[in-house]
């Protein structure tokens, strides 16, 4: 399993001070431990003998956790800080210190029960949360927090925030060392999606690119009775109604993905951009949509007109919701409400953002190269339900990686058109629309079917340093 899609590990420090009730970390300790186990979450931490009731208090106990985390810091995705009384801040800020460890930190304090405020239960987590923080900024160590300043760890609310946690921690890890895969050149046409590689190379992502020509010949190698061309021609078939779509264009678009899949293979990358607009249509036959959902909706996203920022994008979104992510255009107004529009592709859509949806031709291309040339696309309509769209746009301006956020709705308003479409509407969209054109923004806009708008914010803002905006 690809680090990018494994569960994720978090760093767990319980913190303690002496002059408060002690037994409340013991018991803590096993509430926090049982609250990340149902939730999917690998905890590393000290053994519960291996300290005073198994948190961190002194010195020698800081530099116990930070040795233990150091040794799994290739498993550590994320640190939860947890504090069952008021705990030492200097203990917990060294702790992090001394591992090493650049990843996200989450600081959670138990709440005081009004019954329970003599001196064997009183825990003033409240007021330590405050000195842990402070240590915290003190040291440099960039850190979040839940949504209410005390929580019971048992409660539904610390169980989103600890997901939109884990959300954050996916984004970060996928982000800091990802490889991504440009195929052709970006068309001459589109100069909005030009980008910076090495930005990109800065903050851990590399690029490996492929000319079409390269591709295509390996395709010209391939006969068609080969055993991996022939599974692929079943893959497509079981993903898609493939019933449009002539046999030998099948067997093209079965040719096309299993050259894409053996450069993903040898270049181990997670995720692609590939030129689309027109030359593969004149040159070879049909347009890459399919394969492109395809490895979309299989959680390696696939970004159109060598769109390399797009992919990006749309990576994030997928790490932090786990389901697929698409790409699409900004596309239209809808009627004259100021809050709607109209999301549109040609397209290459995952088939699980559809209602429903076949493979067929390219309308618009089928204008200029022929119909017989443009098979290919996944078509349909974008099912309702809310969404988080992004963008992230390299600034070689002034040197720096630039992103927006937010989140809204696919509505079931009347539409019909062609390609991968549908309804949306976001609160204050005249708003955004304004940003986006004031920033030089791109017309693309990844977006995936979940609302995780705040862990995306938050990993490309607090911890890998971007210039964010954040439509709420």
């Amino acid at each position: 399993m690809k680090k990018s899609q494994a569960p994720v590990t978090l760093g767990v420090i319980i913190g303690n001070r002496g002059f408060f009730p002690s037994h409340l970390c013991l018991t803590g300790r096993r509430v926090i431990l049982d609250v990340l186990e149902k939730a999917g979450i690998r905890a590393v931490i000290v053994p519960e003998d291996a300290t005073n009731n198994g948190a961190i208090e002194s010195l020698e106990e800081a530099r116990l956790c930070g040795d233990l985390f150091k040794a799994h810091r290739d498993e550590i995705d994320g640190i939860l800080v947890s504090l069952p009384n008021f705990g030492d801040e200097r203990a917990v800020a060294n702790t992090i210190r001394f591992s090493g460890l650049d990843v996200p930190v989450l600081v959670h304090a138990f709440k005081d029960v009004a019954g329970m405020m003599t001196i064997a239960h009183r825990r003033d987590s409240f007021c330590g949360k405050m000195s842990a923080c402070n240590n915290l900024r003190q040291y440099g160590i960039r850190f979040s927090l839940t949504s209410e300043h005390t929580m019971d760890p048992t409660s539904a609310a610390f169980a989103r925030d600890l997901q939109q946690f884990a959300a954050t921690c996916r984004v970060v890890r996928s982000i800091r060392g990802a490889r991504f895969g440009q195929i052709g050149a970006r068309p001459a046409a589109f100069n909005t999606v030009r980008y910076s590689e090495k930005l990109l190379e800065r903050t851990g992502i590399s690029v490996e690119t492929l000319d079409l020509s390269e591709l295509l010949g390996w395709i010209r190698r391939m006969t068609d009775t080969e055993p991996v061309v022939a599974a692929k021609v079943e893959e497509l078939r079981a993903y898609t109604n493939t019933a449009n779509v002539p046999a030998d264009r099948l067997l093209m678009q079965a040719k096309l993905g299993v050259a894409v899949d053996r450069f993903m293979t040898e270049k181990q990358l997670d995720a692609t951009a590939i030129q689309c607009w027109t030359s593969l249509q004149e040159f070879f036959g049909v347009v890459p949509c399919t394969c492109m959902s395809m490895m979309s909706n299989n959680l390696m996203a696939s970004a159109c007109e060598a769109d390399i920022a797009g992919t990006l994008s749309m990576y994030a979104l997928q790490q932090a919701s786990v389901k697929p992510a698409a790409l699409l255009d900004w596309n239209n107004n809808y009627g004259d409400d100021p809050e709607k529009g109209v999301v549109f592709h040609c397209s290459n859509l995952p088939k699980d953002f559809f209602e429903s949806h076949t493979m067929d031709y390219q309308e618009i291309i089928a204008g200029s190269v022929g119909k017989d040339n443009t098979y290919g696309t996944i078509v349909g309509r974008v099912a309702p339900g809310p969404f988080t769209y992004a963008r992230v746009t390299t600034d070689d301006l002034d040197g720096s990686i630039r992103a927006y956020v937010g989140e809204g709705r696919f509505t079931e308003d009347a539409l019909e058109t062609f390609g991968g479409y549908g309804v949306f509407q976001v609160d204050d969209l005249q708003a955004l629309l304004a940003y986006i054109c004031e920033n030089g923004f791109e017309h693309h806009v990844a977006a995936t079917r979940a609302e995780v708008a705040l862990p995306v914010a938050e990993a490309f803002s607090k911890y890998l340093g971007w210039d964010v905006y954040w439509h709420e």
